[in-house]
């Protein structure tokens, strides 16, 4: 740090500066418009479809290939930070999310609305993990502590707001300008937070990595591999899964396998690999980043499928489904704040408790949905699935990346949580494209019966795919719950005997 710049935070031992607390304000403003982003999307989905015509298969695109894009720009965002510094990263990302959202409002096809998620996926990864990495920065011992506490705290509401929000636009404008304005309102949002961070944020004093390379045909290797992998998926159904699809498949599988061997290629000579070899040496971290994809998969992937049958298929409001998301938000938030005095006392256990009650819960609204009439339905009747469903989501959330990083050497924290924060990306991708699938490939409707939303034949059809679509994520959370495990008993137990033998 230079010697006449001005600290970012006074000392350890002194509470951090009102300008630290200020910058962590437009950070979670910030990070907000992406959580809530991701959200509200879901609850647009029918007016899309509508509006632009969208396929089963462009709909999940809209969803899954943003959260792909979002997901891989994390690792390259934090290396270009080491760089370049993060406050250009934080401007760069916050800048074109804007623009893009603007573009997703005045889309005018499928394609045009497929490509700018992307870039606004691209530019929400760039941006968020910002937040975190400046919080380490300006916060010391408990406060720390503190801010990532507030940080939890705020991105939980932001998520609980955005189907509501969504209902709300879409409410009050109607579909055609509702589903607009819900990428409009980003671009006011974002303009004031990249002004605010223009003269808030620290110029100089930030910390930047000592690792040179950026490690780009191994990012080009993962991107190739996992897209190879999706495209099939997403668009093999509607079109009877042709040969293409399953050599796609199997050059996805490929890539991974050549990607594999890079990495280890580039642990050897010492250079920077985007997922070290040497972490998935350990058989827990491996089973724990694939206990993070599965986990994410199981549960992202509801509301996608409940925004399309509350909506398309009960022929309810887009308010009605913002609403849908009440007892979630509750569940979830609940969970989260009691997370850490739960761990603290029996350890491991409160994520076993989380996938469990995820997996509860998601098999309850299965068979609420295969075995009561669809007129019998309400908010009311999945109230309580729903409510369990969110209290095991933030049990589980708020605390578990500390368990799978532990499973790693201390020395390489950073990267594992790098790396277990773009599985959770991964996961969200790969389990909307899978869930997806299931949903549109059972979903068996009457000639003659689109949009006719509400009949009794469509909500019959759409809530036997719901039930199992729902099911099939409930299965990944039982999965989830055998792969905990895999984890330490206690994160500082662990850390302790890893320091001991380091």
């Amino acid at each position: 740090m230079s010697s006449n710049t001005p600290p970012l935070s006074p000392g350890v031992n002194d509470g951090p500066s009102r300008r630290s607390w200020w910058i962590l304000t437009v950070l979670l403003i910030g990070a907000s418009m992406s959580v809530m982003n991701a959200t509200i999307v879901n609850v647009a989905l029918p007016s899309m479809r509508a509006s632009l015509g969208a396929t089963p298969a462009a709909l999940s695109w809209i969803i899954s290939g943003w959260a792909l894009a979002f997901g891989l720009s994390f690792i390259p965002a934090g290396r270009l930070g080491d760089r370049i510094g993060h406050r250009r990263i934080f401007l760069l990302g916050i800048g074109l999310f804007a623009l893009s959202s603007a573009a997703c409002g005045m889309a005018q096809s499928v394609n045009q609305m497929i490509g700018a998620r992307i870039v606004q996926g691209i530019a929400g990864g760039l941006f968020f993990p910002t937040a975190t990495i400046y919080i380490q920065l300006l916060f010391k011992g408990a406060f720390r502590g503190k801010a990532f506490a507030v940080m939890a705290m705020v991105l939980g509401l932001a998520s609980a707001l955005g189907p509501m929000v969504g209902g709300l636009l879409i409410s009050a404008f109607g579909a055609e300008k509702g589903w607009r304005l819900v990428f409009f309102v980003n671009l006011p949002v974002g303009l004031l937070v990249f002004v605010w961070s223009f003269f808030l944020l620290p110029k100089k004093g930030e910390i930047r990595g000592t690792a040179k390379g950026f490690d780009l045909l191994g990012l080009l290797l993962l991107t190739a591999g996992l897209s190879a992998i999706l495209v099939p998926l997403i668009e093999g159904r509607a079109q009877g899964w042709p040969a293409w699809t399953y050599m796609s498949l199997a050059s996805g599988a490929g890539f991974l396998v050549i990607l594999a061997a890079w990495e280890k290629h580039l642990e050897h000579k010492g250079s920077f690999a985007v997922l070290p070899a040497k972490l998935f040496r350990h058989a827990s971290f491996s089973a724990g980043v694939v206990l993070e994809l599965v986990f994410y998969a199981s549960f992202v992937s509801i509301f996608y499928i409940l925004s399309l049958l509350w909506q398309s298929g009960f022929g309810n409001s887009a308010l009605s489904t913002g609403i849908l998301s009440v007892p979630f938000a509750f569940g979830s938030i609940l969970g989260a704040t009691y997370s850490a005095r739960i761990t603290r006392a029996i350890g491991r256990q409160v994520l076993v408790i989380g996938t469990a009650a995820l997996a509860l819960g998601l098999l309850s609204i299965a068979l609420i949905l295969s075995s009561m009439p669809v007129a019998s339905i309400s908010i009311y009747t999945l109230f309580l699935p729903l409510f369990v469903v969110g209290i095991g989501s933030g049990l589980f959330v708020a605390p578990n990346v500390q368990f799978i990083v532990a499973t790693a050497d201390p020395s390489d924290a950073g990267a594992a949580g790098g790396v277990v924060a773009t599985m959770q990306r991964i996961g969200t991708s790969i389990g909307l494209a899978i869930v997806g699938s299931v949903f549109w490939g059972c979903l068996d409707l009457p000639r003659g019966s689109i949009g006719r939303a509400g009949t009794a034949e469509v909500a019959n059809a759409f809530a036997h795919s719901a039930s199992v679509a729902i099911g099939v994520c409930a299965g990944l959370a039982v999965i989830a719950t055998a792969l905990v495990f895999s984890l330490p008993k206690f994160v500082d137990q662990h850390y302790r005997q890893a320091r001991a033998n380091a």
